[in-house]
């Protein structure tokens, strides 16, 4: 092989003969991780004739050269060669700890990138010993290129069709400076420049510290705080165009990019409300901590923190926009790094949503490992989604006996999500599931309202998972299975229906009530009942925590529930009659006002 292919495959020169055998396994960890090429090894084996006789030219002028140069410096190298010789015995040592200092760096900076150890033939590591020893904070490990969904659309549609819609939306806009590098967000040319925005981060030092746990908390500048308390006063007028001067004077006030983007997904304008979300998203960003490192699953925010929840809720809305787009794989990576920043509390429930990422991006393996580390933790399995989606990977990675097992236990627990996911994937049922009860009658009376609601989420979120040729054979024969089994008097069968009865009874918890609220899909949603005297429903941020942590005078209860009645009954009646009027509303408001006082009063 040339000097020069040598240099073409690892962009250096070429190793010398004495160390290429105790560097060539550095150098392929450190090529393989680091330094990706885009250059196929195998493609110097292709070449042509005519390259391989330039070679041998070059190569037969540089020996000349050397034969030349040799014979002067032959004298030399005798007089020099048992030095060499004992200098050599003295250095192998050090060479050796070289490697190993080598190694070592590489494994911390692929730590800290995320980057999973490099598999090393020196050290006998394959891929089953490391999925052994994952722990639960490696499995929410985030990697930078999965976080630009441009680089997935490069993968479904090809990089010249991506890169020419780029080029195209590039001349039309005008160029503003945005110098400093992110990740999340690639800042579009036609944001105004962000300069000061009065958001930092920080450590936060009022949390004890958790061991490899670091948590920080959002910082408002006073000038910041100011623009924030015309924001809330905007919120309580209801009228939009206070949203939108705020924004016209303050270009990164996250909460109001958040607001005016869901006015603008009201309209039905989804492109402008996924770019303000990404401008508030970019804000966020640009305000990190110099050790806020997304890639670690180590950095935390404590939730109850009222300038913290901007970053969750912006993520969670950031993640939908994507997945719109078909970028599955990145939407998963956001999962994982919203779930990273509150693992155990998930205040917005994205475990309600990760499987469906997971399986569309087909990570079937990745999100097995995933609830294995974490179903002892958060009961992972005792949510329907997870449950069925769980014996779906186990299928697509051709565990039938797993997956049949666990697709078994799915309907015997969760038995009213057959009936309508068969119904949203257009699929007749056969004469025996029709006429037996465990799926009709009796699955809907054994099953409370919360867990209906959590069965329908799923459905209608995932039902195009089934719609898969090879699945409608497999699912027919574990639901006959399980009506045998049912008919039989299965002693689980019975253990489920009592867990059923007792474990979702009560009020659906915050964080999935926030989750539905900030899906906003179709066909689930919250009813007033579900939400009354919980917290205001606004969608900046919707029901905060009862121990929240406001650094800023919010409005009283009986004020927030006032103020979520009115936008529920004018949202309501504007759907009901599209001719909805400003007397209409005046009314309305009235009505409520009076209300209001007389609670007050009493």
């Amino acid at each position: 092989m040339s000097t020069r292919y040598m240099k073409k495959v690892y962009g250096s020169d070429i190793l010398s003969k004495e160390n290429s055998e105790n560097e060539s396994e550095i150098d392929n960890s450190i090529i393989g991780n680091i330094k990706s090429k885009t250059f196929n090894v195998f493609d110097v084996l292709n070449e042509n004739s005519e390259n391989e006789e330039k070679d041998v030219e070059e190569e037969k002028h540089v020996e000349e050269s050397c034969v030349n140069e040799g014979k002067r410096k032959k004298k030399k190298k005798r007089l020099k060669k048992s030095e060499g010789s004992k200098a050599q015995q003295a250095t192998e040592p050090t060479e050796t700890e070289d490697i190993d200092e080598i190694e070592r760096t590489v494994r911390e900076v692929n730590k800290l990138l995320g980057e999973p150890l490099p598999s090393c033939s020196s050290h006998n590591t394959n891929n089953v010993q490391w999925i052994e020893q994952k722990s639960k904070e490696d499995i929410l490990l985030v990697q930078h290129k999965h976080l630009n969904p441009y680089n997935e659309l490069k993968r479904i549609f090809g990089s010249r069709t991506v890169q020419a819609v780029q080029n195209r939306n590039r001349r039309n806009r005008g160029r503003t400076g945005h110098l400093k590098k992110t990740c999340l967000v690639s800042p579009k040319d036609n944001w105004p420049a962000i300069n000061e925005s009065g958001l930092s981060m920080s450590l936060d030092h009022t949390i004890q510290s958790v061991p490899n746990v670091q948590y920080f908390v959002y910082e408002h500048s006073p000038f910041y705080r100011q623009v924030q308390l015309k924001f809330l006063d905007a919120v309580e007028s209801l009228d939009p165009e206070d949203i939108v001067n705020i924004i016209n004077v303050h270009s990164y006030h996250v909460d109001a990019l958040l607001q005016l983007a869901e006015l603008c997904k009201l309209s039905e304008d989804l492109a402008t409300a996924a770019e303000f979300t990404e401008r508030a998203l970019y804000c966020l960003e640009y305000a990190f901590h110099p050790l806020f490192n997304v890639t670690t699953a180590q950095c935390r925010l404590d939730y109850r923190k009222q300038q913290n929840r901007a970053l969750f809720i912006t993520l969670f809305k950031h993640l939908n926009f994507v997945g719109g787009r078909g970028c599955y794989r990145t939407s998963l990576e956001f999962c994982k790094l919203l779930l990273s920043l509150d693992p155990e509390g998930d205040p917005l429930a994205v475990v309600l949503s990760l499987d469906f990422y997971a399986l569309r991006a087909k990570e079937f393996e990745w999100f097995t490992e995933f609830c294995n580390l974490w179903d002892s933790t958060r009961n992972l399995t005792q949510l329907p989604n997870i449950a069925y989606s769980l014996a779906l990977a186990h299928f697509h990675l051709d565990n039938r006996d797993t997956a049949s097992e666990l697709l078994q236990n799915a309907l015997i627990m969760f038995p009213g999500v057959l009936l309508p996911l068969l119904d949203k994937c257009t699929i007749e049922t056969d004469e025996k599931v029709r006429g037996h009860d465990f799926f009709n009658s009796k699955a809907a009376v054994s099953t409370p309202p919360a867990l209906e609601k959590l069965q329908n989420l799923y459905v209608v979120r995932s039902f195009r998972l089934w719609k898969e040729t090879e699945l409608l054979p497999w699912l027919r024969e574990n639901v006959h299975v399980v009506l045998n089994r049912v008919d039989s008097k299965d002693d689980y069968v019975k253990y489920c229906e009592v867990k059923r009865n007792k474990r979702y009874q009560g009020k659906m918890p915050k964080n999935i009530l926030r989750h539905i609220i900030l899906s906003d899909i179709k066909d689930v949603t919250v009813n007033v009942q579900e939400v009354q005297n919980v917290g205001s429903v606004l969608s900046h941020d919707p029901l905060p925590p009862v121990d929240s942590i406001d650094i800023y005078k919010r409005p009283t209860t009986n004020a927030r529930t006032y103020q979520s009645r009115f936008t529920f009954l004018s949202r309501l009646i504007s759907s009901l009659f599209p001719d909805f009027n400003e007397e209409i509303e005046v009314a309305v408001r009235e009505g409520l006002n009076s209300l209001y006082e007389d609670n007050e009063q009493t």
